[in-house]
């Protein structure tokens, strides 16, 4: 199960950018996780809960946001939505298609709460 190291990375880059004795305000981590990035988001949340339970992080929640498997095509120009493993322009139904969308895996933002709201 990868997602348990990728949940240790997803910990380990939140303390670089939050203190450790301000750790405990954390309320969020958000994440963009694409649908070719080979992540089981649901495995993802369980090893990210696991790992930061009876630390400062114990009681943040992560947030996945899932990023659909987007191709253009370099023939009409089209974007469109595919199933993963189908790169046919829905428009013209040309093969010649980049992917756009959907190999992402990033935090996008650490939800802070402020120092009054923590005990």
């Amino acid at each position: 199960m990868h997602e348990l190291s990728i949940a240790q990375s997803v910990v380990d880059i939140v303390l670089q950018h939050v203190s450790a004795d301000e750790a405990h305000r954390v309320k969020a981590v958000f994440l963009k996780v694409g649908d070719l990035a080979g992540v089981v988001p649901d495995s993802l949340e369980f090893g990210f809960t696991a790992i930061t339970a009876g630390t400062a992080l114990e009681n943040a929640k992560l947030r996945i946001e899932r990023i659909p498997f987007t191709i253009r095509c370099l023939r009409c120009g089209a974007t469109s939505t595919q199933e993963i493993g189908i790169s046919i322009c829905a428009q013209c139904g040309s093969l010649e298609t980049t992917t756009i969308g959907g190999t992402e895996l990033h935090i996008t933002e650490i939800e802070v709460n402020d120092p009054e709201e923590t005990s």
